[in-house]
């Protein structure tokens, strides 16, 4: 059962997408260089770095990669788990998780462990959330990704009518391509600002655990306003 796209799904799918730009932020700011969500610059990190260029380590990309399938892996199981309870139980708890492993990572990076270890938890987090999104499918809200996005914004410019233009498409893309860059210049200027990574990461995971507790309020004020089915007859 996918999430309604009412009730605030839409506009939880942007506040994610922000996040996602905050916690990119730590990742390769203060973690890395290394990339925790967009799994495809840290598969070309790790490229690089087993080519012997640029100076880059093995061990951040790959940590984050087996952190990443990790939740992926364990976030497709709970959530499928939950589907048949209905009323998007899996959708709430799959952010919930989320919120706890990052959490759990900023409260560790307080505690100065490793970067390795607080780098594995947020990926994990990080994978957990993907299967989250992929699941609610809200066109162009990904929450890790904005590249399709732009390029649907790019491509109607040039009369591409393949390229479907309609208001509520170019409003969730542009909000999106928006969000991410928000997210990427908050984070950086916060961290700039000499605001802890560790401190960066609990805010997240309070972000997130709010938007998932504010989803399934929003979700159940919509069903209780449905009305009912009509009489028989």
């Amino acid at each position: 059962m996918e999430p309604k796209p009412g009730a605030g799904l839409t506009e939880a799918m942007v506040v994610l997408t922000l996040t996602t730009g905050v916690v990119e932020a730590v990742s390769f700011l203060v973690l890395g260089p290394v990339f925790t969500a967009v799994q495809t610059g840290n598969l070309l990190l790790l490229g690089f770095a087993v080519a012997g260029e640029g100076g880059l380590s093995l061990a951040p990309p790959a940590l984050s990669l087996c952190g990443f399938t990790a939740g992926a892996v364990l976030g497709a199981r709970l959530e499928s788990s939950l589907e048949p309870r209905g009323r998007d139980r899996w959708f709430t708890a799959g952010l919930a998780a989320e919120a706890a492993l990052l959490g759990l990572a900023g409260a560790l990076a307080l505690a100065a462990v490793p970067r390795g270890a607080v780098t594995v938890l947020v990926a994990t987090a990080m994978g957990l959330r993907n299967v989250t999104t992929l699941r609610a499918a809200v066109p162009d809200l990904t929450t890790t990704v904005a590249t399709r996005a732009l390029t649907g914004l790019l491509a109607p410019l040039a009369s591409d009518t393949r390229v479907l233009t309609d208001t509520a498409g170019r409003l969730r893309r542009a909000a999106a391509v928006a969000a991410m860059f928000t997210g990427g210049l908050l984070g950086a200027a916060l961290l700039r600002a000499g605001i802890p990574g560790a401190a960066l990461l609990l805010a997240v995971a309070a972000t997130v655990l709010t938007t998932a507790l504010a989803r399934a309020v929003l979700r159940r004020r919509h069903e209780n306003r449905a009305p009912g089915p009509g009489p028989a007859g």
